[in-house]
């Protein structure tokens, strides 16, 4: 059965998750692109995605009054905007797709939840958890035995390393680094290129080498 699956989100992660859907086509996945909702697309993306042949369907709220058996997959950086856009399309019994790209590594044991997105280049090791919703950006690398809360962001290039814990909402920047056996609080940003080095408390901006917070 082939999957029909809308995105939602217009801008450049939506972008981002379209490629990995395109990828997962070219490699024989049965799913099909229905098109990308966003609430205030822009005229630049929305010129993007016409030049990609992506047809916009308009905003959340006109694709949820479709009767329409479409999973959707959030194309949105932001960890509390995914936060909240789940608790509306949960409230309305949407299911959530599950997008992996076909030259990501994703090791033994892995215990992936609905709607996560894993990009091109990134490695995914042996007993990882990742929670429902969690991104995971081109080249980033997640080592064994750890979690990824829900609703969390690894970028471009960020390494989380073996046995971390990760709590819910995390934005962890461009090639920032959390070392291993370490836990990072609920809603804390990590900066880009920052080190963490010692337990993170929640709801911080880690910033630095080693990263410090106020």
């Amino acid at each position: 059965m082939t999957e029909r699956v809308v995105v939602v989100g217009a801008s450049g992660f939506g972008r981002e998750a379209l490629d990995v859907l395109e990828a997962m086509q070219a490699a024989g996945a049965a799913l099909e692109i229905v098109g990308v909702v966003d609430d205030q697309p822009s005229p630049l993306n929305l010129h993007r995605l016409s030049q990609r042949q992506i047809e916009y369907l308009g905003t959340i709220d006109d694709w949820l009054a479709r009767d329409a058996d479409e999973a959707y997959l959030l194309g949105i950086g932001s960890p509390p905007v995914r936060r909240m856009l789940v608790e509306k399309l949960d409230a309305r019994s949407r299911r959530a797709f599950t997008a992996i790209h076909p030259n990501a590594s994703v090791g033994s044991r892995a215990d992936i939840a609905e709607g996560v997105v894993i990009c091109a280049g990134a490695v995914v090791s042996t007993n990882v958890r990742l929670e429902r919703h969690v991104h995971v950006n081109p080249n980033a690398t997640i080592g064994h035995d750890s979690t990824l809360g829900e609703f969390s962001s690894l970028n471009p290039g960020g390494v989380v390393s073996g046995e971390v814990g990760i709590e819910p909402g995390v934005l962890i920047g461009a090639t920032a680094t959390v070392l291993q056996q370490l836990t990072v609080g609920a809603d804390t940003t990590v900066g880009a290129g920052a080190l963490v080095t010692k337990n993170v408390p929640s709801g911080v901006v880690v910033k630095g080498v080693p990263g410090t917070w106020a």
